[in-house]
Order: C-alpha cells, then structure tokens, then sequence
C-alpha cells in the first residue's frame, strides 16, 4: 500500500465540542485505501511549521472519496485547521501506520471497544467495519461528542471524569459497572487507559488491540522520535523498541510496554 501525499480540499467542517472539530476531506485516493486504526499527517501553511500534524482517520465514504478526521484543537497548527471551511486546500499524507486487525472481530465473536478523549474518532470507523458483535465504553473528561454515532454499531456506555454523563469514573470502571466482557479488545486512548485495558487484559487472557496516541515528528518512521519497547527487535534500530507511526500505532497488547 503505497502512502499518498497531495494537496486536498475541504469538503467541510463543523465543530462537535468545545475546541473537538470534524472535518470531511475530498482525497479519492487516500481514502481508498484507508484502514481503520490508520491516520494521516496533515500539515500547516505556515512555513514555520515544517512538521505535520498526526490525525487518525474516523470516517471514510468510498463513493464519494471523502475521508474524515475528528481532532481536538491543540497548537497553533490544530487551530489552524479549526478555521478551514469547504473549498480550502489542505495538505495532508496518508495513509499511514497499521491499522486494527478486522479478522479479530470475525462473525461469531463479541468485541469490546474502548476510546478515551481524541482516541474516540478511529474507534467509529472500525466499529463500521467489524461483522462481529460490539459494545463500546467511550470515556471523556467532561463535555461528550460522537457518542451517538456508535449507536448503530452496538450498545454505547460512557464513562465521564465528573459523572456528568454515565459512569463517573474512567472506562474501567464503565467496564466493572456493567460488567462488560469480550473475545476480543480494541482500544485507543491515553496511556494511563491503555495501561489499565492492558492489564485487564493480560489478567482475563483476552486478545487485546491497543492502538498508541504519541507525539510524533516525521510520521513514517524515519525520525525515531515516537518509539515504546517492545519484546521484539526493531528491524530498523536493532533495540527493543516500536515506531509507534509505522509499526503501529496498533499493537497486540502483550508486544508493546509504555
């Protein structure tokens, strides 16, 4: 699969939440070949901003060769994109990294989805794509978005800091709450969260995805600057270590240590 960079355009742009912004981007042949759990780097017309930006893909329409990204504004090159509407070009790469293994969640399993904050948006686009049974914990600090596109998918529980919404607490502890079990886990979130499904995990001898939120530099793997250890050794560096942008950001649970 060969990664694609062009310049793109805007379909459109709304605002999900406060600093959350959803974007459709028209990249025919980008989102060809999109996979759940991958991304794509998107980058800034400002000159003094020569890194992109890393956002995980959360939608894509084949038909129409849009694809989507849902982002949470966080520098000034994410609040940049926040003032693009339809029409404007965008640079953007993609895709990039290894995506969510679909067989995992073949008919006749019964998966369990977890995202937490910015790692909610890839979680949707694998829920469209699982021929499986699903239930889906969404953990957000406070103020909730995207919760109810999952609801096609499955049963949605949330899990919000203030318990505003759902179970206060984390997505662990939606998981206790209603006692949720699966054959196979996927998840994407901080790494406090990973940690804890990690564990779980390991603990109930259930097969475990877990898709790794890292800052990164180059996104395709040259730079090293966003590595976790790992039991194996990397090919390219010869240490136990995993480029989260290209060997990941999706790795069995038990491969990676963060």
């Amino acid at each position: 699969m060969a990664k694609v960079k062009e310049t793109a355009t805007v379909a459109g742009q709304i605002r999900l939440a406060d600093g959350v912004f959803s974007m459709w981007i028209e990249t025919r042949e980008i989102t060809a070949q999109a996979k759940p759990g991958q991304f794509i780097s998107v980058y800034t017309k400002d000159g003094a901003k020569l890194l992109p930006r890393p956002i995980s893909i959360c939608g894509t329409d084949r038909e129409k060769g849009l694809l989507r990204i849902v982002y949470r504004t966080a520098g000034g090159g994410t609040e940049e994109f926040s003032h693009y509407q339809a029409g404007d070009s965008i640079e953007i790469m993609g895709p990039l990294g290894n995506g969510f293994p679909l067989l995992a969640g073949r008919k006749g399993k019964k998966a369990l989805l977890i995202g937490g904050g910015i790692g909610i948006p890839p979680m949707l686009e694998l829920a469209k794509h699982l021929e499986c049974e699903c239930q889906t914990v969404l953990g957000y600090r406070d103020v909730l978005f995207l919760n109810e596109e999952f609801l096609p998918y499955g049963d949605v529980f949330v899990a919000t800091e203030d318990g505003s919404a759902g179970t206060k607490g984390n997505v662990m502890d939606a998981v206790r709450e209603h006692g949720l079990t699966g054959d196979v886990i996927f998840a994407c979130g901080p790494a406090p969260m990973l940690r804890a499904i990690k564990a779980y995990a390991l603990e109930n001898q259930v097969e475990c995805y877990l898709s790794l939120e890292e800052k990164m530099a180059c996104g395709i793997g040259a730079c090293l600057a966003c590595v976790c250890k790992s039991r194996s050794l990397d090919e390219h560096s010869m240490v136990h270590n995993k480029r989260i942008c290209k060997d990941g950001p999706v790795f069995r649970a038990e491969e990676v240590d963060f």
